[in-house]
């Protein structure tokens, strides 16, 4: 909201040499963002000067409209002869004044202006939009002056447009929205500042009388608790509006329309108060307020016909029937609060006019607003909450204005449906903002800054507080207050409320700083730990991490060939999902993970190692329905006991992709491509990183989509699943458009035990003794339980053991293989003899032989 500063000062007396700096802070301390404050003085140097059009040439031969102009600037050019000056627009003539920066000038944005060579013509200087001078948004023509502007050619233009003035822009919360006006703004610089302020509101206007200034009937008094409406006749329809209020509704964007349209757009600024402008001529019957009917169209202001929608409130004309209204009749005429419609909009022939000014339900015109996309400046006001008492107020104040500049008479007749209620009283210690901020408030000093907000404070001790009111505490201690909040507050609904407002108007910068001290005892707790460990250990070993969001499409599965009667298949929906094609909860990582390598790969990358560490949502087969819970207490325990039951387990799944290139081809030879084993390799890490000892931990082969049946690797600990790993299904990468080969892998981390406490190593100064051994299995035997057995056979000397080769050929017969494993020997306490590291060689081998009927090779 953009607001000039000379209007501010209309209604709070600010010092007079208050400088942009301290404007700025005071409002920041209030706790109003500022967007900015501009000295419109500054914005634009050299010389800017009213100009009346002499002459005006058509040039032709160009794509579009150039016009050649002599213009009058009186002796600014220093000749006094008449400025001849290129411009592009064409909606002035001759005999125009306008707006002109001559040569030498600086408009607002570092633009310069000087004498150019241009259309074959010298342009010195340039016609101004309101754009350019940056007073408006306005860049459909140049700025045309009125004949109420006392200015002649040749005058400094800066103070007959505005740009005399500051400009101030702030941006107000949702809580906030008395702040969104001129009055709102005016009072909360008259705490600021400790000046007097003028309510524009407190002004006598006549209360409703017997008979209305036209027939209103309001059908919903939930969505509207009022609605006003005055009439005014035999206006002068070739009215202007006067310059002064045009030019404030171009500082605030705002485009000029016609004098009753500017009128309720001028006044939304002062007082805060939407209103709405009917031609009357154009209205048939009684004016109905209701809900909409499925199926009805209306209209708007900006050409779109909209589809309406049953929660959306809107204003009817009983007189056009129609048969979707229903029993309520009417024909929609206007989107309630939001936007008017065609059909009774006020035109240039309008010579009677019905000003109506309503209070209508916050909810109701944020949802309509969004559902439309149709975020008016009435809208955003009445989302945020606006001043119920303020409809005959606004109505006087435009019945006024009407009349002063535009003519006519007005009605006897006044218009006052009421059904509002007044604010709710709310009961506070007066301590208590001492005791929730930790500065010594005194309870006069509480009662003041409230009084100062506009509440009304009274005092009363805790027992007649709780007689008249819920929520009193014990009959000794500090006084209680009831406070009832201004009509303009409806974000005053409770204690915190006001515990706010007493600490901003008192001072944000009173408030100590105070870092709590962190309790002892409390740190990571053992999953935390592992899962950043686990986390720290892939990123080592080249993965990167890629967080997704958990949605996926029903259609997922097919595309990863999972069975029909896979568990994974049974998910959970969203109400509300924020894509209507993933709006399935994720029972897996791998959908999301191949989802993000799959836009990497689009994106031109080849290699890549990809990990994420997520939770996944599993549904619970017996839940029931959720338990209804509201919002007047706190849940009992049975109550969150329930909803527990109903939620999913969410365990924590560690997951990781590989496709390309693990080690690159270079100048030093051919690279070596990603494959299945070091997806496995990955799993191998996470188990190891998680603290698993490697006894506990068995990898098999395995058939689990959407894995390769022959390439998918099965990760046991204590003879629990835990996860998978290998290369994916062809058909899969196919479907999901994946490169072939492409690896991963899927770790339950919440499945692994704890990790076991792990003694201190023994190390041994003494040399250990290197055996080779290859042995000959059959190809189906996993190399691991090979492995395995050799250690369990070797016994407590054997330190470590590993796989380095693996051998087939036609020698060693169809279907086997050979598998070569470097076993080291060392004893703690004495240097091994030949004897006794042969003797636990042929220990391991033996039951090797036993297990897996392993055969050293070459014997």
């Amino acid at each position: 909201m953009r607001i000039p500063l000379s209007w501010l000062r209309e209604y709070v007396e600010l010092p007079a040499e208050l400088s942009i700096e301290e404007l700025d802070r005071a409002l920041v301390n209030l706790g109003i963002e500022v967007e900015s404050i501009v000295d419109l003085r500054e914005t634009v140097t050299g010389s800017l000067v009213v100009g009346e059009v002499l002459e005006i040439e058509e040039l032709t031969g160009f794509k579009k409209p150039i016009r050649f102009c002599r213009v009058d600037v009186g002796a600014a050019n220093g000749t006094g002869e008449p400025q001849e000056i290129i411009c592009g627009a064409t909606n002035f003539a001759p005999g125009d004044r306008v707006v002109v920066i001559l040569p030498g000038g600086v408009l607002p944005g570092g633009f310069a202006i000087s004498a150019r060579k241009t259309y074959g013509r010298i342009s010195h200087g340039m016609i101004c939009s309101a754009r350019e001078l940056g007073i408006g948004d306005d860049h459909s023509g140049i700025l045309v002056l009125t004949e109420d502007v006392p200015a002649k050619p040749g005058d400094d233009a800066r103070p007959v447009i505005g740009l005399d003035d500051v400009v101030v822009e702030v941006e107000i919360t949702p809580d906030r929205g008395y702040a969104m006006s001129v009055r709102g703004l005016a009072r909360e610089l008259s705490h600021a500042f400790d000046v007097p302020f003028r309510d524009p509101a407190q002004l006598p206007a006549p209360g409703a009388t017997a008979t209305p200034a036209y027939p209103v009937r309001v059908v919903d008094t939930v969505g509207c608790d009022r609605f006003a409406a005055r009439v005014v006749r035999g206006i002068d329809p070739l009215a202007e509006s006067p310059r002064w209020m045009r030019q404030r509704l171009t500082v605030a964007g705002i485009r000029s329309i016609s004098l009753a349209v500017d009128i309720t757009n001028y006044l939304m600024l002062e007082l805060g108060q939407p209103m709405h402008a009917y031609d009357l001529d154009a209205l048939r019957g009684e004016l109905v307020v209701r809900r909409a009917v499925a199926g009805e169209r209306l209209t708007t202001l900006d050409g779109v016909v909209r589809e309406l929608h049953p929660e959306d409130l809107v204003i009817c004309d009983a007189g056009l029937p129609d048969s979707l209204a229903g029993p309520d009749g009417g024909v929609p005429i206007s989107l309630a609060a939001v936007m008017g419609g065609e059909s009774s909009e006020v035109v240039a022939t309008t010579t009677n006019v019905l000003f109506e000014a309503a209070h209508w339900d916050p909810v109701t015109v944020g949802r309509t607003a969004r559902r439309h996309r149709l975020f008016s400046e009435a809208a955003k006001r009445w989302e945020r909450g606006v001043d119920p008492a303020l409809p005959l107020v606004a109505l006087e104040r435009a019945v006024t204005l009407m009349t002063t500049y535009g003519g006519g008479t007005v009605g006897d007749e006044v218009l006052d449906i009421d059904h509002t209620t007044p604010p709710g009283r709310i009961v506070i210690d007066a301590d208590l903002p001492a005791r929730r901020v930790g500065v010594a408030y005194e309870p006069e000093r509480v009662v003041e800054l409230l009084e100062r907000v506009g509440c009304a404070v009274s005092r009363t001790d805790a027992r007649s507080a709780a007689a008249s009111l819920a929520g009193g505490r014990h009959a000794s201690g500090p006084p209680t207050l009831v406070v009832t909040p201004p009509t303009w507050r409806p974000d005053l609904t409770d204690p915190a409320d006001l515990i706010e407002e007493v600490v901003r108007l008192d001072g944000y910068d009173r408030v100590p700083s105070v870092l709590p001290l962190a309790p002892p005892g409390r740190g990571l707790t053992p999953t935390q730990r592992r899962r950043r460990s686990v986390s720290r250990a892939l990123a080592e070993n080249g993965f990167v991490e890629v967080l997704t969001h958990p949605f996926v499409a029903a259609e997922i599965f097919d595309r990863l060939g999972l069975p029909a009667d896979d568990p994974r298949r049974r998910t959970m929906r969203v109400a509300n999902p924020l894509s209507d094609t993933d709006p399935l909860m994720r029972t897996m990582l791998l959908p999301t993970l191949l989802g993000a390598l799959r836009r990497n790969v689009s994106r031109g990358q080849r290699d890549l190692a990809l990990y994420e560490i997520g939770l996944v949502f599993l549904p619970r087969p017996e839940a029931g329905e959720p338990p209804k819970m509201g919002v007047a207490h706190r849940p009992s325990d049975a109550e969150f006991a329930a909803a527990d039951s109903v939620l999913p387990e969410q365990p924590w799944h560690v997951a990781a992709v590989l496709t390309g290139e693990v080690e690159p081809t270079g100048w030093w030879g051919p690279g070596r491509p990603a494959g299945w084993a070091d997806a496995i390799e990955a799993g191998r890490v996470v188990l190891a990183t998680a603290g698993i000892p490697e006894q506990r931990i068995v990898v098999r082969q395995a058939a689990y989509a959407p894995w390769h049946p022959g390439r998918c690797a099965e990760f046991l600990v204590d003879g629990v699943t835990v996860g998978y790993a290998g290369e994916l299904h062809p058909a899969a990468l196919s479907a999901l458009e994946l490169p072939a080969r492409t690896s991963a892998m899927e770790i339950d981390l919440d499945a692994l035990p704890v990790a076991p406490v792990v003694p201190a190593p023994q190390i041994s100064g003494y040399p250990p003794a290197l055996i080779d051994v290859a042995l000959v299995v059959d190809a189906g035997v996993p190399a691991d339980e090979v492995r395995r057995a050799l250690t369990d056979g070797a016994g407590e000397l054997l330190e470590s053991v590993r796989l380095f080769d693996v051998y087939e050929s036609a020698q060693l017969g169809e279907g086997r293989k050979s598998l070569a494993y470097k076993l080291v020997f060392r004893a703690p306490d004495r240097t091994l003899t030949g004897e006794e590291a042969v003797a636990a060689r042929d220990a391991a081998v033996a039951e090797a032989a036993r297990r897996c009927g392993a055969v050293l090779r070459g014997a």
